[in-house]
């Protein structure tokens, strides 16, 4: 089959979203957030994500559909996020989308949402050269991934064993006052601030923990540092330096992930890094990712914001892959796995 044409449907959080993909073209990209129904309880309401998706399905897969100018009938399969995320939003997403399926008699494929942060890339920079690493930075993933074949074979290389970066960034957000989600407001300050200030830790990048996990990530540690300070200032009577403690906070965390990163290429013989996930956004990460890999040699590969964050065209793109590599469609009765595994490419 000849450039694939594929619906991908996306509902593991707060994003409800629906895009077509043919080949490396999109084709359209249509995403509806529930995000500022959340805003007022500083995370994410499951039950509320879940009602708005239900409400956002049609409308966000009808629009997609029509700014590409086809009908379902032109599809040639569907993919949707069968995992990780959350149950609730999952099972909307699934459901409408098997529902699709089976009216059009269409293939579907229920895929790993994290792996689709990867294959989205294609649609920037084109195919994957050989032996390329990828890091996923996201609210609830950090995960450093080895891709061997984004269609049939990816290892993971480091994972996060607490908080993940996103997750940090907004836990300090709420310290500092901000509203959710917090990671774009500590973005912003850190611009103005010195990434000196204060001395922030880097977690396990020393001794014996360091050297027991070369590529996993831990945030924990960093979050409760950070915490620490600020109420010894705050008990001080001193004023928060707020611009000075997001520029150190976002540094610490950036040079974590790129060392990391370049290690792994290192240890895998990688010339390239794809960079994907909400975190991805930052933009303290994407500059220091994109020194360290000048610095190593590495082409890093990170796409526009618009892609970064949970989009519709990450689904699509990875079951236009599926597809291309003649991987068997997910059975009609696939479940969804909320805590589906970053080695799992599909249902």
């Amino acid at each position: 089959m000849s450039e694939p044409i594929v619906l991908g449907i996306e509902s593991t959080c707060d994003e409800t979203a629906a895009a077509i993909v043919q080949g490396r073209t999109l084709r359209s990209n249509v995403v509806a957030s529930s995000m500022n129904e959340h805003a007022r309880y500083g995370g994410v309401i499951p039950e509320i994500a879940s009602r708005a998706h239900a409400e956002a399905f049609v409308p966000c897969v009808s629009k997609a559909l029509a700014d590409a100018g086809l009908e379902l009938a032109d599809v040639d399969a569907i993919a949707v996020s069968a995992g990780p995320g959350l149950a609730g939003c999952l099972a909307v997403g699934v459901s409408g989308a098997k529902a699709l399926a089976w009216a059009a008699n269409k293939p579907i494929y229920g895929i790993n949402h994290v792996i689709g942060h990867i294959a989205v890339t294609q649609l920037q920079f084109g195919a994957f050269p050989p032996d390329t690493l990828a890091l996923i930075v996201s609210g609830g993933h950090t995960s450093l991934l080895h891709v061997e074949d984004v269609a049939r074979h990816i290892d993971v290389v480091g994972t996060t064993l607490d908080d993940a970066a996103g997750e940090c960034f907004d836990k300090v957000a709420r310290l500092l006052g901000f509203p959710y989600p917090g990671g774009p407001h500590i973005d912003r300050h850190a611009q103005h601030g010195d990434p000196k200030a204060i001395r922030v830790p880097q977690g396990l990048t020393q001794g014996k923990a360091g050297a027991a996990h070369p590529y996993d990530f831990s945030f924990s540690g960093v979050k409760t540092a950070v915490a620490r300070w600020i109420e010894e200032q705050q008990a001080a009577g001193r004023e928060i330096p707020v611009d000075d403690v997001c520029a150190s906070l976002a540094d610490s965390v950036a040079t974590v992930l790129a060392k990391k990163a370049m290690r792994g290429c290192e240890q895998y013989g990688s010339q390239s890094l794809i960079v994907g996930g909400g975190f991805s956004a930052n933009s303290q990460l994407r500059a220091k990712l994109l020194e360290y890999g000048e610095r190593c040699g590495v082409d890093v590969r990170i796409p526009q914001i618009k892609l970064c964050t949970d989009n519709g065209a990450m689904v699509a793109m990875l079951g236009v892959n599926l597809v291309e590599a003649g991987v068997a469609p997910s059975a009609p009765d696939f479940p969804i796995d909320s805590a589906m595994p970053m080695d799992k490419i599909s249902m």
